[in-house]
């Protein structure tokens, strides 16, 4: 009975992980379900039959089920094991309260186990603080696992329940009898939901602090896109004053050309020519219809042609998207951005950048960006690191989330030199795809 609290444990680790499930969750349940079972049952009859005190039996019962839930899950399994030790350390807050009612409740039970009646306690308690975290579990917690922009952060969050449930199993009497000596008993449930409290202040000051920062890293995004626009607003101001400047000056050039061609200069004609050429003003891109699609990809075309980089764009999207532009456009910008870095890094010869991008259907748009690079990608868990400093890439992981969090798609390819970034992304009503 004090292992059936692997059951409410299990569940409230898989809430926030819905669309990262390798399998579907009818399948998923069918799975978990016997196998938490058997745990418990076989748990039960090694501590009956052999005198072994149940505590200890739920750290191979609990490890072989985070075994479980960390393989059947698609994220970072930094992200899963924190979250899973983080349910393990509240549980284990509980876990002292039930021991100290144990003595209360039953005065007959063995050492090496709780009362049932203590043990029902447990689980109700555990059930209970399911109930009342299922929403922020499914809702805040998710968002945050979601943002890839405070990765790092979880490969230490995993120190603060560890170090709860050591403080929770130092706190464990060796002599369950001395509960019962003066207020010890009363003492020891206090401490248990002072620590209990504690844990679960420090997980609202941890989501606090990552939803702050995860708004401020959202905010830098927006901020890169609009001094993207900025760049790209100052650089079609500069065409049409020079656009203004060569029109006010057409006249004269006409009656010079004039005169010239009426005195048969030809060779100062056609030095007149082609001065005048070279003054007209640079050619602006008009790459595709959608203005904010057109305003990222013009962008970063022209910063490739100023550093001599071979771009091309095939962009068959319309004025009104299906999908949120900002997503596109942060998706774009994270691509083109990584693929001019890794150009400036590679052989002149070989730089080249291109992009293509259409829509499929009424609810899902598809985009490429091939770039050529020199050196090796460096892989990390299967995450992409940076090149620019230690640590997982963020441009990459960005694109990942904003593509998948609607149930899209995206893949990264690199070989003989060539990387080629794959992304589709849905608008928010269409059917995510969960894998058999």
């Amino acid at each position: 009975m004090e292992l059936m609290i692997l059951l409410p444990g299990m569940l409230c680790a898989f809430l926030p992980m819905k669309q990262y499930l390798r399998i579907r969750p009818a399948r998923l349940t069918a799975l978990m379900v016997p196998l938490l079972i058997f745990l418990c049952l076989a748990g039960g009859g090694l501590s009956c039959f052999f005198s072994v005190r149940t505590g200890w039996l739920l750290f191979p019962a609990a490890a072989v089920a985070g075994t479980v839930y960390v393989r059947m899950l698609t994220v970072s399994p930094w992200k899963s094991i924190s979250v899973f030790l983080a349910i393990c350390a509240v549980f284990s807050c509980t876990g002292s309260i039930a021991t100290a009612i144990n003595d209360r409740v039953s005065t007959e039970s063995p050492a090496s186990f709780l009362s049932p009646a203590a043990a029902v306690i447990w689980f109700l308690m555990c059930c209970a603080l399911v109930a009342a975290v299922w929403y922020p579990a499914t809702h805040a917690v998710r968002r945050l696992i979601e943002d890839e922009a405070f990765t790092q952060t979880w490969y230490i969050f995993w120190i603060l329940p560890v170090l709860f449930i050591g403080l929770n199993l130092t706190l464990i009497p060796v002599q369950p009898d001395i509960l019962n000596q003066g207020r010890i008993r009363m003492l020891y449930i206090l401490i248990s939901f002072c620590l209990l409290f504690l844990l679960l202040l420090f997980y609202a000051l941890f989501y606090y602090m990552a939803s702050a920062l995860n708004r401020n890293n959202r905010l830098r995004q927006k901020n890169q896109f609009l001094s993207i626009q900025h760049a790209r607003y100052d650089s079609l101001r500069a065409a049409i004053a020079q656009t203004r400047q060569a029109r006010h000056d057409m006249r004269h050039h006409l009656t010079i050309l004039q005169n010239l061609a009426g005195q048969k200069e030809w060779e100062s004609l056609e030095t007149y020519l082609s001065d005048l050429q070279d003054s007209l003003p640079d050619r602006e891109l008009d790459l595709c219809d959608n203005p904010a699609a057109d305003s990222v990809a013009s962008h970063y075309g022209l910063l490739s042609d100023k550093q001599g980089i071979p771009f091309t764009a095939a962009l068959d999207l319309p004025a009104v998207l299906p999908v949120p532009e900002i997503d596109l456009c942060l998706v774009m910008s994270n691509l083109l951005e990584n693929a001019l870095e890794a150009s400036l890094r590679t052989e002149p010869s070989k730089c080249r950048i291109s992009i293509r991008a259409c829509l499929h259907s009424n609810h899902m748009l598809l985009l490429s960006v091939e770039n050529t690079f020199d050196g090796d990608i460096r892989l990390k868990n299967g995450i992409f690191q940076s090149s620019k400093r230690r640590g997982d890439g963020v441009g990459l992981q960005s694109v990942r989330h904003i593509a998948e969090k609607n149930g899209g798609y995206c893949r990264f390819l690199y070989e003989d030199g060539i990387f080629c970034a794959n992304v589709i992304l849905r608008t928010e009503n269409s059917t995510p795809h969960t894998e058999n």
